[in-house]
């Protein structure tokens, strides 16, 4: 499997954030659609899952970080992911 380019890991730090989370929510962070192929990758590899349904209209899908992904980054719970002042403070920031 092909390493996570910035924008994947963005994408996968906006999610853990702000999970559970549409992708209406993600473009409303980016400022663009997120594509259902970068989606997919994220979840082919088991870094996200998707979260309960949203009570919007049409009721989309939620996303939601996974086991995997606390795993892949070495975290014990979603707790432990650095204050997102500190990220915005390194230039880092996830809206």
């Amino acid at each position: 499997m092909a390493a996570l380019n910035e924008f994947d890991v963005a994408v996968l730090a906006a999610i853990a954030y702000h999970q559970p989370i549409t992708r209406d929510g993600l473009k409303d962070i980016f400022g663009k659609e997120i594509s259902r192929d970068l989606i997919g990758r994220l979840h082919a590899r088991g870094l996200i899952g998707t979260g309960p349904r949203s009570p919007r209209r049409g009721a989309p899908y939620t996303y939601v970080t996974t086991e995997q992904f606390l795993v892949a980054f070495d975290l014990e719970s979603l707790a432990d992911l650095p204050e997102r002042e500190l990220l915005d403070d390194a230039g880092l920031g996830v809206a």
